[in-house]
């Protein structure tokens, strides 16, 4: 029997469909009514579908310029003649401006504030300027001056980009319903990985062959630009209607002990964030300073290293993802997290970069449970009447330890070394991972 073309047609058409069914749901999930019955007052189930399509695909386009970035940071400051305890205080004033900017982010909010042009003002307009700023800071400044304006230039994009962080996160919360969550971050943190593991070793390739500075200064140029992409793609999120901010202003007051004191559950899950995050920011500023200067990695080495960090990312979110929804992120956050102490002490015996590929493997995996459960943990135990504010005190007691963490690290490093500070980092882990 012989087939049609009509039938042909008829057939791609269908397939197109599926194929396009399929994708709708591995971006915003499959619909739900029961996760629609969630939604806050005047947020359609279509527009919060909307909003989880454009949020996903922010997301991507997001990491794409993110991965010109993130992991070049510290190199760029290299380049640019920066010593290691310069090195540390870029990474302790960028994460003390990050905790700077979390407070006055949530009551930007609490004042009723459209969050999405909270978010494409800060994070969206200004810090994406700046990164264009960076790229220029060694054609404007020179010797120690050009540092210096990197680090205040760094640390003023991570203010703006914190500032938004509040109301993006309570934004999030209100389009992706509690009973969907896992399934929705893991589908887009996928899509973060994905960008991650085709742009970062391009990155480093670009870097190598424009030789450095001038590679960086390209890559932070290319991220401004992929950046406001990002942004056109926000402004399309439906966002709900406010409501009054000034019952919630009522309930808490303005003294953020007073909010601790009434949710003893968080302020202890804020506690051992705290503890956390000061054990991983004692050595996280060096990692990269270790592979360039100690094990002799060159930009394409370091994106290749990303690469793979983010290709097993991408098989963890599928799986940590089933497994939140399913067993919990408390459970997920503590299964993860026992990993995650192996990944110093790892970097601390291998002889050259190759030898990383494993751990960095090893690394993608865990940390995509670690941070997909922990955050769906901290949605969890926020209220929804103020949840900005108490994301906004969760972040402070994150950047606090992250600003702390590397100026320990800084005195350290020259007693210790940097696989010392490997060792006192892999101990602080395991502590918090026992509380």
């Amino acid at each position: 029997m012989s087939i049609t073309p009509s039938q042909v047609l008829r057939a791609a058409a269908d397939t197109v469909t599926a194929l396009r069914q399929r994708t709708d749901e591995f971006i915003a999930g499959p619909p739900d009514p029961a996760a629609d019955a969630e939604l806050p007052p005047g947020l359609s189930a279509r527009d919060a579908r909307t909003g989880r399509k454009m949020m996903w695909l922010d997301g991507l386009v997001t990491n794409i310029s993110e991965s010109f970035v993130l992991n070049f940071v510290n190199p760029y400051a290299l380049a640019l003649g920066a010593t290691n305890v310069q090195v540390g205080w870029l990474s302790a004033l960028t994460n003390l401006a990050g905790a700077l900017g979390q407070l006055p982010g949530a009551r930007l909010d609490e004042r009723g504030i459209s969050r999405k042009l909270v978010v494409m003002v800060c994070g969206g307009g200004i810090a994406r300027l700046l990164l264009i700023f960076i790229a220029l800071v060694p054609l404007i400044f020179g010797g120690g001056t050009a540092i210096y304006a990197f680090i205040a230039l760094i640390a003023l994009r991570s203010f703006l980009n914190n500032l938004g962080v509040p109301a993006w996160s309570a934004l999030v919360a209100d389009i992706a319903p509690a009973s969907i969550r896992g399934r929705y971050f893991a589908s887009r943190n996928i899509a973060l990985a994905i960008a991650a593991l085709l742009f970062t070793p391009l990155a480093g390739r670009l870097a190598e062959s424009l030789g450095l500075p001038l590679g960086y200064q390209a890559n932070f140029l290319l991220a401004g630009l992929i950046g406001f992409g990002a942004t056109a793609i926000f402004a399309r999120i439906p966002e709900p209607p406010r409501q009054r901010p000034a019952a919630a202003e009522a309930t808490t007051g303005h003294s953020p002990w007073t909010a601790l004191r009434s949710h003893p559950q968080f302020a202890w899950f804020a506690a051992i964030a705290f503890i956390w995050n000061l054990g991983i920011m004692v050595a996280g500023p060096f990692f990269s300073v270790y592979l360039v200067r100690n094990l002799g990695a060159s930009p394409t080495q370091i994106g290749l290293l990303a690469a793979i960090n983010s290709f097993a990312a991408i098989f963890g979110q599928r799986l940590w993802g089933r497994l939140t929804d399913r067993r919990g992120p408390e459970w997920v956050v503590l299964v993860a997290g026992w990993s995650i102490p192996l990944i110093p002490v790892l970097y601390a015996l291998v002889p050259n970069p190759w030898f990383l590929l494993p751990v960095e493997a090893l690394s993608g995996f865990a940390w995509a449970g670690y941070g997909l459960a922990n955050f769906n943990l901290l949605l969890d135990l926020t209220p929804l009447e103020q949840r900005a504010r108490y994301i906004a005190l969760y972040q402070i007691a994150v950047f606090t330890a992250a600003f702390i963490g590397p100026l320990v690290g800084s005195a350290l490093a020259n007693s210790v070394g940097i696989v010392g500070l490997f060792w006192i980092s892999a101990a602080g882990r395991v502590v918090a991972s026992l509380i």
